[in-house]
């Protein structure tokens, strides 16, 4: 038994170091080893492909033919086994040598069409592709049970086939053979945002092909994803309603993702389109009421002061219709934060969101009209009891996101109630959130207070920050500015002003100054670009050039600094996405 033990154990450390030694490109060492390995474990399909491959690498290709013919002769060995001796003859240029052993194998699947994957994805382990077609077509023919059309595709897709792989693909999902989800992963790697690009025309082709032979929901969510790829809403829009007429409410979630999706890429027409069709069509009360909402909110983003009655009477009726439940307390939020952050009257707010808290409801509903209170009364300057509020959820969610979230509100109430000590003890905890955006934004609050407390202790500079801070969350941007300002002016050369210069940049491009934001920007990057804030300036100077100023090279130039200077940044996934696409990448 002992014997045993040690024997295992001595073979599980060759086996370790045989690999190790093969992926640092020690070939003789890793040799020596294998051809120990073989001999105790001849049925090792890797140990002998491992050994062949040592012997090819070392060029000691009789070796490995003599190896591979024993081991033919044995009778009992994989037809795969051609393969390699073919390889074995074509890496010294035995090139109709290879050829007939590639046929041996080949051969093998008229007799056993089961043999057909392994030797498709032996002939793959060379890249001889074209024969690894032959291996599955030839066995899916001999028996039609047998479907490797995914492997068919793949193949494809290396050769640059690209009709041939869509068709591929098309088949599997025509045969339920693949999901959907499966399929796009792959397709998705070959199509662009360019409705022109060959490829996308290539697969809406092939797809619509198919739709007229097998008419199926199936292929209408493949041309809704294509077209939302494109960024073509409206398009997608026509197949999600043709996919609603045949599958009823089961498809409304689909409508309310492309609207949401519609509404983030801009294209506010398509998405009010979308959720009026949700709103007229669906059968459950909160999806019309979410869709509502929806509307309201893009009303939001055109409207101005003049508008906010007529949309404050909308509000009134939608909370006249649904009343007070525990699955509409979105509805009392929405109007909540309308009334105080667009109307600023809190007061009418504030007992919008008490009435709600009167209501049987659940824990998280009870945590998110608490949470909403709460920033409210902060804007109200209450400061003490939107702590309350924000204590509250921290306590009873303590290790969920939102619980986080509501203790990184504990101590942005107090910054802005001056109280930074308590701030800090706060944040410290946050920097290990489970939350990346809750840990980037206690980390800067928290280094925020820190720098600038040390060098201050009377922090002067460091209260009138949290004031601006205060003013910008209250709307109050013009005076927020101008305070930002008077710290630029009165406190040159501290730590302070980086951060100054960020918030300043932020509200003015808010307000459309894009000249004065860029300078603040600029001003960052020259004179702070070792310190935390360098790559929030790049990032948003890349965003205000790609999306507001149309002008692309600029933006790509922006991006680029963050992947080169600032790879641990919080926008390094961000940047590179956009980086790749500015440059043309395919992207999926």
């Amino acid at each position: 038994m002992l014997c045993s033990l040690l024997s295992v154990t001595l073979w599980g450390q060759d086996d370790f170091l045989a690999k190790q030694y093969l992926n640092n490109g020690e070939y003789e060492k890793a040799k020596a080893f294998y051809e120990r390995l073989v001999a105790q474990n001849p049925r090792r399909m890797d140990f002998a492909e491992n050994l062949v491959n040592c012997y090819q690498q070392l060029e000691e290709f009789e070796k490995a033919e003599t190896f591979l013919q024993d081991r033919i002769a044995t009778g009992s060995a994989y037809p795969t086994i051609y393969i390699d001796l073919g390889y074995n003859y074509r890496l010294q240029d035995r090139i109709e040598e290879a050829g007939e052993n590639y046929d041996k194998a080949l051969q093998a699947i008229e007799k056993n069409p089961n043999y057909g994957y392994g030797i498709g994805v032996g002939f793959q382990r060379y890249a001889l592709l074209d024969y690894s077609l032959k291996a599955y077509e030839r066995a899916m023919e001999l028996n039609p049970d047998l479907d490797y059309n995914f492997q068919i595709a793949l193949i494809y897709g290396e050769q640059g086939n690209i009709e041939k792989m869509f068709r591929a693909y098309a088949d599997l999902l025509g045969n339920g053979r693949a999901s959907i989800d499966n399929v796009l992963g792959k397709v998705g790697d070959f199509i662009s945002e360019d409705p022109k690009d060959e490829n996308n025309q290539l697969l809406k082709k092939v797809v619509l092909e198919k739709a007229q032979k097998e008419p199926a929901v199936l292929w209408n969510e493949i041309l809704s994803w294509l077209f939302v790829q494109q960024k073509q809403f409206n398009y997608a829009f026509l197949q999600e309603k043709a996919i609603y007429k045949r599958t009823g409410e089961a498809s409304m979630e689909r409508l309310i993702a492309l609207g949401n999706n519609a509404l983030e890429e801009g294209s506010e027409t398509v998405a009010t389109d979308i959720f009026e069709y949700i709103e007229k069509n669906t059968n459950d009360p909160v999806t019309r009421l979410n869709a509502q909402l929806n509307l309201l909110d893009i009303k939001l983003l055109a409207a101005t002061a003049k508008d906010y009655a007529g949309i404050d009477q909308q509000y009134q009726q939608l909370v006249n219709t649904y009343g007070y439940q525990s699955n509409t307390l979105q509805l009392q939020v929405a109007y909540a934060n309308f009334l105080t952050f667009k109307r600023g009257e809190s007061a009418r707010a504030i007992p919008i969101l008490k009435k709600s808290l009167e209501i049987p409801i659940p824990k998280y509903g009870e945590a998110f009209i608490k949470m909403a209170l709460g920033d409210i009364l902060v804007f109200d300057q209450r400061f003490n009891e939107a702590l309350i509020y924000f204590s509250q959820v921290q306590k009873n969610l303590k290790n969920d996101v939102l619980g986080q979230e509501a203790r990184f509100k504990v101590a942005q109430t107090s910054f802005y109630k001056g109280d930074f000590e308590w701030a800090l003890t706060q944040l410290k905890v946050l920097r290990g959130s489970t939350s990346q955006l809750t840990a980037n934004d206690a980390m800067q609050l928290s280094l925020l207070i820190s720098d600038n407390s040390l060098e201050d202790s009377t922090q002067t500079a460091l209260k009138k920050y949290a004031r601006a801070d205060l003013l910008a969350y209250q709307n109050k941007k013009t005076e927020a500015i101008a305070v930002l300002e008077e710290i630029l002016q009165q406190h040159k050369g501290e730590s302070i002003e980086d951060e100054a210069l960020l918030k300043q940049a932020e509200l003015l491009a808010g307000e459309g100054d894009h000249e004065a934001a860029l300078f603040n920007y600029t001003k960052i990057i020259e004179f702070y670009g070792d310190d935390i804030l360098a790559d929030d300036a790049h990032f948003a100077m890349a965003e205000l050039f790609r999306t507001v100023l149309d002008q692309p090279e600029k933006a790509k130039y922006h991006y680029e600094q963050i992947l080169y200077k600032y790879q641990d940044s919080y926008f390094f996934p961000q940047a590179r996405k956009y980086f790749r696409i500015l440059r043309g990448d395919v992207i999926n």
